[in-house]
């Protein structure tokens, strides 16, 4: 009878903290496109997007994660939440406001976000570098994305110039209204 390799103590930690990180991703992912609110569905985004960063940190691409956090999680949801303040006006959004700091909407992002913390600690307790990749540099990343991947990252650049450009003309036109009726 052949014996049963057992993986080492620090693979199977590696592993545990990856299904839990991407069940917790999974979970805030589904979270966010089932809320109505759409405070709580960037909550949950934020959450899935800081996931999705340890997830990069476990593969052993610091790098990526470093990104994922900095600019998704860090940048680009202040934008969404000073997007969202922006355009809520008047009594019935201060009243909603107040409704949305109510405890008990704070518990599930509360929980995912302390489950994160936990996974972080253990990590960076355990030595801070995870075996189950190779770690990939920010020149590594450069190469592959000027390389082979020209036209795809030169695309989708323009995609984003286009959504910008979009975004603007569709808003200039409430933008002058509010600022119209707020001279009057």
């Amino acid at each position: 009878m052949g014996t049963i390799n057992y993986p080492d103590r620090e693979v199977m930690m590696a592993l545990i903290l990856f299904y839990i990180t991407s069940a917790v991703a999974v979970f805030a992912t589904t979270m966010m496109i089932t809320r109505l609110n759409a405070v709580h569905g960037l909550l949950y985004l934020i959450l899935s997007l800081l996931a999705v960063g340890v997830l990069f940190f476990l593969l052993g691409a610091h790098f990526a994660a470093v990104l994922e956090v900095i600019i998704y999680a860090g940048a680009i949801m202040v934008l969404f939440v000073f997007v969202i303040m922006m355009l809520n006006q008047g009594q019935e959004t201060i009243e909603q406001e107040r409704a949305w700091l109510e405890p008990g909407i704070w518990v599930g992002p509360s929980l995912l976000a302390l489950i994160l913390l936990i996974e972080m600690l253990v990590i960076v307790v355990s030595g801070g570098d995870a075996e189950t990749g190779y770690i990939v540099s920010a020149k590594q990343v450069g190469i592959v994305l000027y390389g082979p991947y020209l036209l795809a990252v030169e695309l989708a650049s323009i995609l984003l110039l286009a959504g910008l450009v979009g975004a603007y003309h569709v808003a200039k036109p409430i933008l002058n209204a509010a600022n119209s009726g707020r001279k009057s």
